[in-house]
């Protein structure tokens, strides 16, 4: 069977080759009765538009690179999802890479994106301990977005996460509904995150003329038995605390097992003194609890959607100042607080 050629389709349409091109590559001001006609002979004969080849001639590509560390980060696997959704809609495909944190592993993916022609290319920083990003990042000719948990000192376009504002917004939801004694449990004591988040926490109840207290704030491994261990000494040290933060899923699962080892219970009512409220920083926990669980949201999707829009005006306009997008998180109250 003979291939079908896009002079062909021009034939059925009786439209220009040039037409066809344009409509193709969704280029040009051409009338909707023109697309139709041109779609219509491209359904009829079959003709399947072979993209690459018409990349490599005009000088382009539809390929994006994507950066990813750890699949097991909820955080990364949904902004990942919704960068990969934003780039199909606009007619892109993603290539992914998994460094896994090896910066000569990172090195060869920058190298093998370059050699594949990808029109720019999308890192997400996984690095919470440090605010700078790898040389190869830095250095990279490639056009790039950065997508980070936490605010980094770089020159490249950066989308990320405002963890002060989420521990704020979460401390003075409690402090208005009647708590007075909330912690913060979990995390590295090096993890910038907790660092940023710890301040907007110790700002709400400043404000609201509470006193930070730094033995309610213990830091611990990123494990459920770390978690329990300093959540059971901490409310068998202070009866009177009635809420937490819970700085990861780890941190909930082990916030869940002490609260039960004390015979305490999870709930949202600060006048029963037997009951702890909680609150998370993650989507992913909320169906897994019961009661169901109250969190800030990580604006993982609008991330996603923001990082690939950002790309995209970065490759129509290559002069464009570099941008620095903190997204803001927002409460979902349900039953654990």
């Amino acid at each position: 069977m003979k291939k079908v050629s896009i002079i062909d389709v021009a034939k059925r349409a009786e439209v220009s080759v040039s037409t066809v091109s344009l409509v193709l590559r969704q280029k040009g001001k051409i009338s909707q009765a023109t697309i139709e006609k041109v779609q219509a002979a491209i359904d009829d004969l079959g003709y399947v538009h072979n993209v690459a080849a018409a990349n490599l001639r005009a000088n382009t590509s539809n390929l994006i690179g994507l950066i990813l560390h750890d699949f097991n980060d909820p955080f990364a696997v949904r902004v990942t999802s919704s960068i990969v959704h934003e780039l199909e809609q606009q007619g892109f495909m993603v290539v992914l890479a998994q460094p896994q944190g090896n910066i000569e592993r990172l090195e060869q993916c920058l190298l093998a994106f370059t050699r594949q022609g990808v029109a720019g290319v999308i890192y997400l920083d996984a690095e919470s301990k440090t605010d700078s990003v790898p040389a190869a990042i830095s250095e990279s000719p490639l056009p790039m977005v950065v997508v980070s948990q936490s605010p980094l000192n770089c020159e490249r376009d950066l989308v990320m996460r405002d963890n002060r504002q989420a521990g704020s917004l979460a401390t003075r939801y409690l402090i208005e509904r009647g708590h007075r004694s909330i912690a913060y449990i979990g995390g590295d004591a090096r993890c910038l995150i907790r660092h940023e988040r710890l301040s907007g926490y110790r700002s709400a109840l400043t404000q609201y003329g509470l006193l930070p207290r730094e033995d309610f704030t213990p830091a611990c491994r990123e494990d459920t038995q770390a978690a329990s261990a300093v959540v059971r000494e901490l409310l068998e040290s202070n009866n009177k605390i009635t809420a937490l933060l819970c700085h990861s899923p780890n941190a909930i699962i082990g916030c869940i097992d002490a609260i039960n080892q004390v015979g305490r219970t999870v709930g949202k009512d600060v006048f029963l003194t037997q009951q702890v409220s909680l609150i998370g920083f993650e989507d992913l926990m909320i169906n897994l609890t019961t009661p169901s669980f109250t969190y800030v949201s990580s604006a993982s999707e609008e991330t996603g959607r923001q990082a690939a829009q950002l790309l995209l005006r970065k490759l129509k306009t290559a002069d464009l100042p570099v941008q620095r997008i903190t997204l803001s998180g927002q409460l979902v109250v349900r039953g654990s607080a």
